[in-house]
Protein backbone atom coordinates (compact mmCIF):
# COMPACT_ATOMS: atom_id res chain seq x y z
CA UNK A 1 0.00 0.00 0.00
CA UNK A 2 3.08 2.26 1.21
CA UNK A 3 5.02 1.65 -2.24
CA UNK A 4 1.63 2.05 -4.16
CA UNK A 5 1.14 5.68 -2.33
CA UNK A 6 4.95 6.79 -3.27
CA UNK A 7 4.38 5.60 -6.81
CA UNK A 8 1.64 7.78 -7.38
CA UNK A 9 3.38 10.29 -5.60
CA UNK A 10 6.47 10.42 -8.12
CA UNK A 11 4.31 9.61 -10.88
CA UNK A 12 2.01 13.13 -9.74
CA UNK A 13 5.29 15.12 -9.72
CA UNK A 14 6.91 13.65 -12.66
CA UNK A 15 4.06 14.95 -14.34
CA UNK A 16 3.64 18.55 -12.85
CA UNK A 17 7.17 18.73 -13.63
CA UNK A 18 6.50 17.66 -17.79
CA UNK A 19 3.66 20.00 -17.38
CA UNK A 20 5.43 22.92 -16.54
CA UNK A 21 8.18 21.78 -18.83
CA UNK A 22 5.08 21.80 -21.14
CA UNK A 23 3.76 25.56 -21.22
CA UNK A 24 3.42 26.39 -24.58
CA UNK A 25 3.88 30.55 -24.20
CA UNK A 26 7.43 29.83 -22.26
CA UNK A 27 9.32 30.90 -24.75
CA UNK A 28 6.88 33.53 -25.59
CA UNK A 29 8.97 37.35 -24.93
CA UNK A 30 6.61 38.55 -22.04
CA UNK A 31 6.37 35.09 -20.56
CA UNK A 32 10.79 35.51 -20.63
CA UNK A 33 10.14 38.71 -19.37
CA UNK A 34 8.31 38.39 -16.49
CA UNK A 35 10.47 35.40 -15.62
CA UNK A 36 13.62 37.62 -15.41
CA UNK A 37 11.56 40.22 -13.32
CA UNK A 38 10.37 37.40 -10.94
CA UNK A 39 14.48 36.59 -10.34
CA UNK A 40 15.40 40.04 -9.45
CA UNK A 41 12.89 40.42 -7.14
CA UNK A 42 14.00 37.43 -5.53
CA UNK A 43 17.80 38.33 -5.61
CA UNK A 44 16.78 41.68 -3.94
CA UNK A 45 16.21 41.81 -0.30
CA UNK A 46 14.40 43.78 2.06
CA UNK A 47 17.68 46.07 3.70
CA UNK A 48 16.77 46.00 7.39
CA UNK A 49 19.71 48.27 8.42
CA UNK A 50 19.58 51.97 9.73
CA UNK A 51 19.56 54.82 6.94
CA UNK A 52 22.36 57.56 7.27
CA UNK A 53 20.44 59.32 4.41
CA UNK A 54 17.27 59.87 3.95
CA UNK A 55 15.69 62.15 0.14
CA UNK A 56 12.07 62.63 0.26
CA UNK A 57 11.45 63.24 -3.28
CA UNK A 58 7.48 64.90 -3.65
CA UNK A 59 5.89 65.27 -7.15
CA UNK A 60 3.43 68.00 -6.64
CA UNK A 61 0.28 66.79 -8.13
CA UNK A 62 2.08 63.52 -9.67
CA UNK A 63 -0.81 61.13 -9.58
CA UNK A 64 -0.59 57.72 -10.91
CA UNK A 65 -2.10 58.63 -14.33
CA UNK A 66 0.13 61.29 -14.57
CA UNK A 67 3.36 58.97 -13.83
CA UNK A 68 2.12 56.23 -16.81
CA UNK A 69 1.45 59.12 -19.19
CA UNK A 70 4.76 60.37 -18.80
CA UNK A 71 6.41 56.69 -19.09
CA UNK A 72 4.34 56.45 -22.01
CA UNK A 73 5.31 60.21 -23.34
CA UNK A 74 9.44 59.68 -22.24
CA UNK A 75 9.00 56.05 -24.52
CA UNK A 76 7.66 57.74 -27.45
CA UNK A 77 10.12 60.36 -27.60
CA UNK A 78 12.47 57.53 -27.87
CA UNK A 79 10.96 56.11 -30.69
CA UNK A 80 9.27 53.07 -28.79
CA UNK A 81 5.83 52.21 -28.65
CA UNK A 82 6.22 53.96 -25.17
CA UNK A 83 3.71 52.15 -23.21
CA UNK A 84 6.74 49.45 -22.59
CA UNK A 85 9.00 52.01 -21.02
CA UNK A 86 10.25 52.14 -17.62
CA UNK A 87 10.88 55.24 -15.84
CA UNK A 88 13.99 55.38 -13.28
CA UNK A 89 11.64 56.03 -10.40
CA UNK A 90 9.80 53.04 -11.17
CA UNK A 91 12.46 50.53 -10.56
CA UNK A 92 12.62 51.58 -6.74
CA UNK A 93 11.96 47.83 -5.31
CA UNK A 94 9.36 48.60 -2.62
CA UNK A 95 5.82 50.47 -3.63
CA UNK A 96 3.15 51.08 -1.60
CA UNK A 97 -0.02 54.02 -2.13
CA UNK A 98 -0.86 56.79 0.26
CA UNK A 99 -4.10 58.08 1.33
CA UNK A 100 -4.18 61.93 0.45
CA UNK A 101 -7.43 63.18 2.54
CA UNK A 102 -6.91 65.79 5.10
CA UNK A 103 -8.33 65.47 7.83
CA UNK A 104 -11.50 68.48 7.33
CA UNK A 105 -11.06 67.55 3.43
CA UNK A 106 -12.01 64.58 1.06
CA UNK A 107 -9.99 66.08 -1.57
CA UNK A 108 -6.59 67.41 -0.22
CA UNK A 109 -4.53 70.34 -0.47
CA UNK A 110 -0.50 69.93 -0.67
CA UNK A 111 0.00 72.03 3.05
CA UNK A 112 -1.94 69.77 4.74
CA UNK A 113 -0.61 66.62 2.93
CA UNK A 114 3.08 67.77 3.31
CA UNK A 115 2.61 68.40 6.64
CA UNK A 116 1.46 64.38 6.86
CA UNK A 117 4.77 63.37 5.26
CA UNK A 118 6.95 65.32 7.39
CA UNK A 119 5.71 65.48 10.76
CA UNK A 120 3.81 62.08 11.18
CA UNK A 121 -0.03 63.29 12.02
CA UNK A 122 -2.12 63.88 9.38
CA UNK A 123 -4.12 67.60 9.74
CA UNK A 124 -5.91 70.30 8.08
CA UNK A 125 -5.49 71.75 4.65
CA UNK A 126 -4.12 75.52 4.78
CA UNK A 127 -2.06 75.27 7.92
CA UNK A 128 1.71 73.91 7.71
CA UNK A 129 3.46 71.83 10.08
CA UNK A 130 0.87 71.91 13.03
CA UNK A 131 -1.32 69.40 14.00
CA UNK A 132 -5.33 69.75 14.09
CA UNK A 133 -6.01 71.56 17.05
CA UNK A 134 -5.14 74.69 14.81
CA UNK A 135 -7.38 77.18 12.76
CA UNK A 136 -6.83 77.99 9.22
CA UNK A 137 -5.85 81.61 9.55
CA UNK A 138 -6.33 81.84 13.38
CA UNK A 139 -2.89 82.68 14.75
CA UNK A 140 -3.81 81.99 18.10
CA UNK A 141 -4.40 78.37 17.70
CA UNK A 142 -0.93 77.87 16.35
CA UNK A 143 0.33 78.40 19.57
CA UNK A 144 1.40 75.10 21.60
CA UNK A 145 0.38 73.14 18.65
CA UNK A 146 3.05 73.07 16.40
CA UNK A 147 4.36 69.73 15.48
CA UNK A 148 7.76 68.78 15.05
CA UNK A 149 9.38 68.21 11.59
CA UNK A 150 11.70 65.70 10.53
CA UNK A 151 14.07 68.74 9.15
CA UNK A 152 13.99 69.72 12.80
CA UNK A 153 14.75 66.38 14.63
CA UNK A 154 17.47 65.51 12.17
CA UNK A 155 19.29 68.88 12.29
CA UNK A 156 19.44 68.17 16.37
CA UNK A 157 20.93 65.00 15.34
CA UNK A 158 23.97 66.70 13.62
CA UNK A 159 22.42 65.90 10.15
CA UNK A 160 23.19 68.27 7.43
CA UNK A 161 19.78 69.63 5.73
CA UNK A 162 18.53 69.80 1.98
CA UNK A 163 15.37 71.80 0.46
CA UNK A 164 15.24 71.98 -3.04
CA UNK A 165 11.87 73.28 -5.19
CA UNK A 166 11.11 74.48 -8.42
CA UNK A 167 7.92 76.30 -6.70
CA UNK A 168 8.33 78.91 -3.92
CA UNK A 169 10.42 77.81 -1.12
CA UNK A 170 7.66 79.24 1.04
CA UNK A 171 4.74 77.60 -1.06
CA UNK A 172 3.10 74.83 0.53
CA UNK A 173 5.17 71.79 0.39
CA UNK A 174 8.60 73.14 0.84
CA UNK A 175 7.31 75.91 3.52
CA UNK A 176 6.51 72.58 5.76
CA UNK A 177 10.06 71.51 6.23
CA UNK A 178 10.61 74.45 8.66
CA UNK A 179 8.08 76.92 9.13
CA UNK A 180 4.93 76.47 11.55
CA UNK A 181 1.83 78.55 10.17
CA UNK A 182 -2.00 79.19 10.64
CA UNK A 183 -2.35 79.84 6.73
CA UNK A 184 0.05 78.70 3.74
CA UNK A 185 -0.77 81.91 2.20
CA UNK A 186 1.56 84.07 5.07
CA UNK A 187 4.68 83.63 2.48
CA UNK A 188 5.44 87.38 3.63
CA UNK A 189 4.60 90.10 6.38
CA UNK A 190 2.20 92.03 3.60
CA UNK A 191 -0.29 88.83 3.61
CA UNK A 192 -0.17 88.35 7.66
CA UNK A 193 -3.30 90.26 9.15
CA UNK A 194 -2.24 92.81 11.83
CA UNK A 195 -4.05 90.18 14.47
CA UNK A 196 -1.89 87.47 13.62
CA UNK A 197 0.95 90.15 13.95
CA UNK A 198 0.19 91.60 17.13
CA UNK A 199 -0.66 87.80 18.52
CA UNK A 200 3.05 87.08 17.54
CA UNK A 201 2.80 84.94 14.16
CA UNK A 202 5.64 85.35 11.48
CA UNK A 203 5.49 85.33 8.29
CA UNK A 204 6.94 81.86 6.33
CA UNK A 205 10.03 83.50 4.82
CA UNK A 206 11.33 84.79 7.72
CA UNK A 207 10.83 81.83 9.40
CA UNK A 208 13.26 79.93 6.88
CA UNK A 209 15.81 82.74 7.83
CA UNK A 210 15.30 81.92 11.18
CA UNK A 211 15.29 78.34 10.80
CA UNK A 212 17.73 77.27 13.30
CA UNK A 213 17.84 73.57 13.94
CA UNK A 214 21.28 72.21 14.35
CA UNK A 215 23.00 74.22 11.61
CA UNK A 216 19.98 75.54 9.40
CA UNK A 217 19.79 74.21 5.61
CA UNK A 218 23.24 73.87 3.94
CA UNK A 219 21.20 73.56 0.79
CA UNK A 220 18.45 75.45 -0.39
CA UNK A 221 17.63 75.95 -3.93
CA UNK A 222 14.19 77.13 -5.52
CA UNK A 223 12.55 79.85 -6.26
CA UNK A 224 10.65 82.95 -4.21
CA UNK A 225 12.54 85.88 -4.18
CA UNK A 226 10.19 88.22 -4.23
CA UNK A 227 8.74 86.96 -0.37
CA UNK A 228 12.40 88.21 0.65
CA UNK A 229 12.81 91.35 -0.45
CA UNK A 230 11.21 94.70 0.00
CA UNK A 231 8.47 96.05 -2.05
CA UNK A 232 10.41 99.20 -3.00
CA UNK A 233 13.28 96.98 -3.99
CA UNK A 234 13.84 95.14 -7.04
CA UNK A 235 15.36 91.83 -7.74
CA UNK A 236 18.50 91.30 -10.25
CA UNK A 237 15.72 90.42 -13.13
CA UNK A 238 13.86 93.71 -12.23
CA UNK A 239 11.05 92.85 -10.58
CA UNK A 240 9.57 93.97 -7.28
CA UNK A 241 9.32 92.37 -3.77
CA UNK A 242 6.76 91.64 -1.61
CA UNK A 243 7.47 92.92 1.65
CA UNK A 244 6.13 95.76 3.92
CA UNK A 245 8.14 96.00 6.93
CA UNK A 246 10.88 97.02 4.65
CA UNK A 247 13.37 93.95 5.61
CA UNK A 248 15.68 92.68 3.10
CA UNK A 249 15.95 88.83 4.06
CA UNK A 250 17.96 87.89 1.69
CA UNK A 251 20.51 90.14 3.26
CA UNK A 252 19.57 88.47 6.76
CA UNK A 253 20.56 85.32 5.86
CA UNK A 254 23.53 86.49 4.15
CA UNK A 255 24.40 88.27 8.00
CA UNK A 256 23.37 84.98 9.63
CA UNK A 257 25.48 83.08 7.38
CA UNK A 258 28.63 84.67 6.70
CA UNK A 259 29.94 81.54 5.56
CA UNK A 260 27.18 80.99 2.81
CA UNK A 261 26.75 82.06 -0.28
CA UNK A 262 23.83 83.59 -2.59
CA UNK A 263 23.37 82.71 -6.32
CA UNK A 264 20.23 83.82 -7.85
CA UNK A 265 20.94 82.11 -11.72
CA UNK A 266 22.19 79.49 -13.44
CA UNK A 267 25.88 81.35 -13.50
CA UNK A 268 25.84 81.66 -9.92
CA UNK A 269 24.83 78.18 -9.54
CA UNK A 270 27.91 76.45 -11.86
CA UNK A 271 30.32 78.93 -9.67
CA UNK A 272 29.52 76.83 -6.55
CA UNK A 273 32.04 74.13 -5.91
CA UNK A 274 30.57 71.89 -3.51
CA UNK A 275 33.89 70.44 -2.29
CA UNK A 276 34.65 73.80 -0.91
CA UNK A 277 31.12 74.96 -0.55
CA UNK A 278 29.89 75.04 2.92
CA UNK A 279 26.21 76.70 2.30
CA UNK A 280 24.23 77.89 -0.68
CA UNK A 281 20.99 79.87 -0.75
CA UNK A 282 19.54 79.87 -4.58
CA UNK A 283 16.88 81.55 -5.33
CA UNK A 284 16.33 81.67 -9.58
CA UNK A 285 13.05 83.39 -9.93
CA UNK A 286 10.90 86.01 -8.44
CA UNK A 287 8.41 83.65 -8.03
CA UNK A 288 8.74 79.98 -9.46
CA UNK A 289 10.85 78.56 -11.14
CA UNK A 290 10.20 78.09 -15.07
CA UNK A 291 8.60 75.48 -16.35
CA UNK A 292 11.15 72.57 -17.67
CA UNK A 293 10.55 73.02 -21.40
CA UNK A 294 10.60 76.82 -21.17
CA UNK A 295 14.03 76.49 -18.92
CA UNK A 296 15.29 74.58 -21.70
CA UNK A 297 14.80 77.22 -24.42
CA UNK A 298 16.32 79.78 -21.74
CA UNK A 299 19.26 78.00 -20.19
CA UNK A 300 19.29 80.33 -17.38
CA UNK A 301 17.80 78.39 -14.10
CA UNK A 302 19.83 74.94 -13.39
CA UNK A 303 17.64 71.22 -13.97
CA UNK A 304 16.32 70.05 -11.31
CA UNK A 305 18.81 67.00 -11.52
CA UNK A 306 21.81 69.45 -11.47
CA UNK A 307 20.35 70.70 -8.32
CA UNK A 308 19.63 67.19 -7.10
CA UNK A 309 23.31 66.81 -8.08
CA UNK A 310 24.80 69.15 -6.49
CA UNK A 311 22.89 69.66 -3.20
CA UNK A 312 23.83 65.40 -2.68
CA UNK A 313 27.65 66.20 -3.55
CA UNK A 314 27.50 69.00 -0.65
CA UNK A 315 25.73 67.39 1.73
CA UNK A 316 27.38 64.52 1.57
CA UNK A 317 30.17 65.88 3.37
CA UNK A 318 28.61 65.76 6.32
CA UNK A 319 29.93 62.06 8.89
CA UNK A 320 26.42 62.40 10.35
CA UNK A 321 24.63 62.20 7.07
CA UNK A 322 21.74 64.30 6.27
CA UNK A 323 18.13 64.93 5.32
CA UNK A 324 16.52 66.40 2.00
CA UNK A 325 13.63 67.31 0.05
CA UNK A 326 13.23 67.73 -3.05
CA UNK A 327 10.38 68.88 -4.83
CA UNK A 328 8.73 68.86 -8.51
CA UNK A 329 6.84 71.90 -7.90
CA UNK A 330 5.10 72.42 -11.46
CA UNK A 331 3.71 69.12 -12.33
CA UNK A 332 1.19 70.76 -10.51
CA UNK A 333 0.81 73.85 -11.79
CA UNK A 334 0.71 72.72 -15.28
CA UNK A 335 -2.21 70.48 -14.40
CA UNK A 336 -3.87 73.19 -12.61
CA UNK A 337 -3.57 75.16 -15.85
CA UNK A 338 -5.27 72.11 -17.96
CA UNK A 339 -1.59 71.97 -19.89
CA UNK A 340 -0.57 68.28 -19.80
CA UNK A 341 2.54 68.99 -22.16
CA UNK A 342 3.86 70.84 -19.22
CA UNK A 343 2.75 68.61 -16.67
CA UNK A 344 4.51 65.91 -18.49
CA UNK A 345 7.76 67.14 -19.20
CA UNK A 346 8.59 68.64 -15.42
CA UNK A 347 7.36 64.60 -14.44
CA UNK A 348 10.44 63.69 -16.48
CA UNK A 349 12.68 66.31 -15.28
CA UNK A 350 11.61 65.31 -11.89
CA UNK A 351 12.23 61.26 -13.32
CA UNK A 352 15.72 62.95 -14.28
CA UNK A 353 16.78 63.84 -10.54
CA UNK A 354 15.81 60.82 -9.39
CA UNK A 355 18.13 59.04 -11.02
CA UNK A 356 20.70 60.70 -9.98
CA UNK A 357 20.20 60.83 -6.54
CA UNK A 358 20.21 56.72 -7.37
CA UNK A 359 23.38 56.85 -9.12
CA UNK A 360 24.90 59.11 -6.40
CA UNK A 361 23.78 57.14 -3.98
CA UNK A 362 24.30 53.74 -2.00
CA UNK A 363 20.70 51.80 -0.86
CA UNK A 364 22.60 50.27 2.13
CA UNK A 365 22.49 53.97 3.88
CA UNK A 366 20.02 55.93 1.52
CA UNK A 367 16.62 55.94 2.03
CA UNK A 368 15.14 57.39 -0.73
CA UNK A 369 11.74 58.06 -0.99
CA UNK A 370 9.52 58.62 -4.49
CA UNK A 371 5.47 60.11 -4.00
CA UNK A 372 3.23 62.58 -4.36
CA UNK A 373 1.60 64.98 -2.04
CA UNK A 374 -2.11 64.80 -4.28
CA UNK A 375 -3.50 63.61 -7.56
CA UNK A 376 -5.05 65.56 -10.48
CA UNK A 377 -8.38 65.00 -12.52
CA UNK A 378 -5.77 64.16 -15.73
CA UNK A 379 -7.17 61.05 -17.09
CA UNK A 380 -6.42 58.70 -20.01
CA UNK A 381 -9.39 57.18 -21.94
CA UNK A 382 -10.60 56.35 -25.41
CA UNK A 383 -9.86 53.06 -26.03
CA UNK A 384 -6.66 54.27 -28.32
CA UNK A 385 -4.58 51.52 -30.25
CA UNK A 386 -0.77 50.87 -29.13
CA UNK A 387 1.76 53.30 -30.07
CA UNK A 388 -0.88 56.44 -30.23
CA UNK A 389 0.93 59.92 -29.41
CA UNK A 390 -0.34 60.50 -25.69
CA UNK A 391 -0.62 64.22 -26.20
CA UNK A 392 -2.69 63.42 -29.92
CA UNK A 393 -6.17 62.43 -31.00
CA UNK A 394 -7.15 58.85 -30.08
CA UNK A 395 -7.09 56.64 -32.60
CA UNK A 396 -8.36 53.01 -32.97
CA UNK A 397 -6.80 50.87 -35.84
CA UNK A 398 -5.26 53.84 -37.59
CA UNK A 399 -8.90 55.56 -37.44
CA UNK A 400 -9.75 58.39 -35.02
CA UNK A 401 -11.81 57.49 -32.76
CA UNK A 402 -15.08 60.19 -32.28
CA UNK A 403 -17.69 61.00 -29.90
CA UNK A 404 -21.70 60.17 -30.18
CA UNK A 405 -21.76 63.46 -32.36
CA UNK A 406 -19.13 62.54 -34.74
CA UNK A 407 -16.22 64.63 -33.17
CA UNK A 408 -12.72 63.70 -32.09
CA UNK A 409 -11.24 64.04 -29.04
CA UNK A 410 -7.60 63.38 -26.92
CA UNK A 411 -6.55 60.58 -25.01
CA UNK A 412 -5.82 62.82 -21.88
CA UNK A 413 -8.63 65.04 -21.00
CA UNK A 414 -9.47 67.13 -17.36
CA UNK A 415 -12.36 66.37 -15.05
CA UNK A 416 -12.20 69.92 -14.77
CA UNK A 417 -10.08 73.21 -15.57
CA UNK A 418 -9.76 75.79 -17.89
CA UNK A 419 -10.40 73.14 -21.12
CA UNK A 420 -14.10 73.07 -21.00
CA UNK A 421 -16.26 75.12 -22.91
CA UNK A 422 -19.67 76.69 -23.22
CA UNK A 423 -21.51 75.20 -25.78
CA UNK A 424 -20.66 72.50 -28.35
CA UNK A 425 -17.30 70.51 -27.62
CA UNK A 426 -14.65 71.82 -30.36
CA UNK A 427 -13.86 69.21 -33.14
CA UNK A 428 -9.94 68.72 -31.99
CA UNK A 429 -7.55 68.56 -35.20
CA UNK A 430 -4.33 66.49 -34.75
CA UNK A 431 -1.52 69.52 -35.19
CA UNK A 432 -3.92 71.83 -32.71
CA UNK A 433 -3.45 69.28 -29.47
CA UNK A 434 0.12 68.35 -29.92
CA UNK A 435 1.44 71.68 -29.21
CA UNK A 436 3.01 72.77 -26.32
CA UNK A 437 0.63 75.43 -24.70
CA UNK A 438 -2.24 73.01 -25.56
CA UNK A 439 -4.76 72.77 -22.89
CA UNK A 440 -6.81 69.57 -22.72
CA UNK A 441 -10.48 69.39 -22.89
CA UNK A 442 -12.26 69.06 -19.41
CA UNK A 443 -15.67 68.47 -18.68
CA UNK A 444 -16.15 71.19 -16.01
CA UNK A 445 -15.42 74.94 -16.82
CA UNK A 446 -12.84 76.09 -13.82
CA UNK A 447 -10.30 78.55 -14.09
CA UNK A 448 -8.37 76.12 -12.44
CA UNK A 449 -8.13 72.63 -12.54
CA UNK A 450 -8.50 70.75 -9.10
CA UNK A 451 -6.69 68.20 -7.10
CA UNK A 452 -8.13 64.76 -6.75
CA UNK A 453 -8.79 62.67 -3.49
CA UNK A 454 -7.26 59.18 -5.50
CA UNK A 455 -4.27 57.64 -3.92
CA UNK A 456 -0.84 58.60 -5.09
CA UNK A 457 2.01 56.27 -5.53
CA UNK A 458 5.13 55.40 -2.72
CA UNK A 459 7.97 54.03 -4.40
CA UNK A 460 11.39 53.62 -2.20
CA UNK A 461 14.69 52.13 -2.06
CA UNK A 462 17.02 51.48 0.73
CA UNK A 463 16.95 50.79 4.90
CA UNK A 464 13.32 49.93 5.82
CA UNK A 465 11.94 50.78 2.30
CA UNK A 466 10.33 47.20 2.42
CA UNK A 467 8.08 48.87 5.58
CA UNK A 468 5.88 50.22 2.25
CA UNK A 469 3.18 47.59 1.85
CA UNK A 470 -0.43 47.91 1.10
CA UNK A 471 -2.26 50.92 1.06
CA UNK A 472 -1.38 53.16 3.96
CA UNK A 473 -2.32 56.67 5.40
CA UNK A 474 0.08 59.45 4.15
CA UNK A 475 1.50 60.20 7.55
CA UNK A 476 2.50 56.72 7.76
CA UNK A 477 5.70 58.20 5.57
CA UNK A 478 7.19 59.99 8.15
CA UNK A 479 6.94 57.06 10.52
CA UNK A 480 8.79 55.14 7.94
CA UNK A 481 11.97 56.92 8.02
CA UNK A 482 12.02 57.32 11.47
CA UNK A 483 12.29 54.16 11.38
CA UNK A 484 15.46 53.94 9.40
CA UNK A 485 16.83 56.56 11.39
CA UNK A 486 15.69 56.70 15.09
CA UNK A 487 14.95 60.73 14.57
CA UNK A 488 12.03 61.08 17.02
CA UNK A 489 13.64 58.89 20.10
Amino acid sequence: MVKTILTAAVASALLAATAHAAVPQQNDVWYQDAQAALAAAKANPPITGKAKNVILFVGDGMSVGTITAARIYQGQQQGQTGEENRLGMESLPHVALAKTYNTDMQTPDSAGTATAMVTGVKTKAGIISVDDNVQRGFCSTAKGNEAKTLFEMAGEKGKALGLISTARLTHATPATTYAHSADRNWENDSKLPNIAKNQGCTDIASQFVDFDAGEGFQVAFGGGRREFIPADSVDPEGKKGKRKDGRNLIEAWQTRHPDGQYIFDKSGFDSIDPATTSRVFGLFESSHMKYEADRRESQDEPSLAEMTSKAIDMLSRNQDGYVMMVEAGRIDHAHHAGNAARALEDTLAYDDAIKVALEKTNSEDTLIIVTADHAHTMVMNGYAERGNPILGLSRQKGRLNQDDFGKTYTTITYGNGPGAVKGERENLQEGQVRKLDYKQQSLIKLGSETHSGEDVAIMARGPMAWLFQGAVEQNYIFHVINEATDLAD
